[in-house]
């Protein structure tokens, strides 16, 4: 799996001093290196370019990586909300996106992301795009919330879903949420709701369409 990644970031993804950017601004302040794989961030963006989403929900935003690949997606015509546990995550996520020339297209959301999302759930919100790459503990409630959040046909794009590799190969040393991964995987393939699909690129990504 990591030669297939390695092979593919190498053929298809082209240096970006942003991004680069961004990573040494995380590990700099200390925070999880943990973001997408660089391959995981273009098929983000081309998601959206291709979907057309415009209102973009992000649940875990840690230093912005994520986001800018998002709004790389739509340029200056769509909008992203991001729900980050860390007050001084969303500082440096904001931080970044100002500088790839999005601060004003993202709006930053700190606390529990469950009760964000339940205030965004009565307050009517919806969206047409979700990536969700935050507490794997939480992942089934996330997804459950995006559904009702979600405008007909929308997309939710979970991220870490092979869980390096450790859904499949008992070679690999299993995470503290194989498990999890595993038994979120089956509730997304069969989910009456969804028409899903996992994607081995990074550390895998399930792409869902809401059935309109």
């Amino acid at each position: 799996m990591k030669q297939i990644n390695s092979y593919i970031d190498t053929v298809f993804h082209n240096q970006d001093a942003l991004l680069e950017e961004v990573i040494s601004s995380i590990k700099e302040n200390g925070m999880p290196s943990i973001s997408v794989s660089p391959s995981s961030g273009k098929l983000l963006s081309m998601l959206i370019s291709i979907s057309g989403a415009k209102n973009v929900l992000e649940i875990g935003a840690l230093g912005g990586y994520s986001g800018i690949c998002l709004a790389r997606g739509f340029g200056k015509e769509g909008n992203i909300t991001s729900l980050e546990l860390e007050e001084s995550y969303a500082k440096l996520a904001q931080s970044n996106l100002s500088k790839a020339g999005f601060g004003d297209h993202v709006s930053y959301i700190t606390g529990e992301a469950l009760q964000s999302l339940e205030k965004l759930v009565g307050e009517n919100k919806t969206y047409d795009f979700f990536f969700i790459d935050a507490d794997k503990e939480n992942y089934e409630n996330y997804l459950s919330y995006c559904i009702r959040l979600a405008e007909p046909g929308a997309l939710i794009v979970t991220d870490n879903v092979l869980a390096g590799g450790s859904v499949v190969d008992e070679d690999v040393k299993p995470r503290h949420y194989t498990e999890l991964m595993k038994k979120f995987n089956v509730t997304v393939a069969n989910h009456p709701l969804l028409e899903s699909l996992l994607i081995p690129i990074g550390d895998g990504l399930t792409i869902s369409k809401v059935k309109k």
